[in-house]
């Protein structure tokens, strides 16, 4: 006696073996889970696809004028220098979310940065990076569903996060790990040695 075959099975066999089977929502999902997905406005309020970094290494930073740690902007814009030729950037998001330690218009945070620092690393538009009007970007970055193992509230200014080239973030630095910190460069050798 011959066995019948379900018709629904045949059709999920022709369909695999057809290439003709589409990626699920959940894995088009998975294809965005990147902190490089959003577009965010510059510090000249220009809008930016950070997509467009997808392939380099990426450091996200909130910053801020006058805060301890304002200093890192020095160590930051060294790396900089030292590694974008590599493949490497950085993006800086300041934020007055802290003691208001931000509280200048973006012209006044562009005027400081440049004068003091010297900065020529991406700057972006003032944001918020926690609270109940927390940007989309960070509440990406600290929100336990979207950023296992690195996620958590921002603490304070100067918190950092690395992306590697495929834009999965690898890495994260509390606010008192100085740019130039060993953990740091090891970290973003690693990524940047990677393809």
């Amino acid at each position: 006696m011959r066995s019948k075959m379900n018709p629904l099975f045949l059709f999920s066999l022709v369909l695999l073996f057809s290439g003709l089977v589409y990626s699920s929502p959940a894995k088009e999902k998975a294809a965005l889970n990147s902190p490089l997905q959003f577009k965010m406005a510059d510090i000249d309020g220009k809008m930016v696809n950070l997509a467009g970094f997808k392939g380099k290494v990426v450091l996200l930073v909130n910053t801020a004028s006058k805060c301890g740690f304002t200093p890192q902007y020095a160590a930051l814009e060294a790396l900089y220098k030292k590694y974008k030729d590599r493949g490497f950037t950085i993006l800086a998001f300041p934020a007055n979310n802290f003691k208001e330690q931000e509280p200048g218009t973006n012209e006044e945070i562009k005027s400081f940065c440049t004068m003091n620092y010297n900065v020529t690393f991406p700057l972006f538009s003032k944001i918020s990076v926690k609270g109940e009007d927390i940007c989309p970007l960070y509440k990406y970055l600290t929100s336990a569903q979207t950023n296992p193992g690195f996620d958590g509230e921002i603490p304070w200014n100067f918190t950092k996060f690395l992306v590697n080239r495929q834009g999965k973030i690898v890495a994260r630095f509390e606010p008192r790990i100085k740019p130039d910190d060993e953990a740091v460069v090891k970290a973003l050798e690693k990524a940047l040695a990677g393809k």
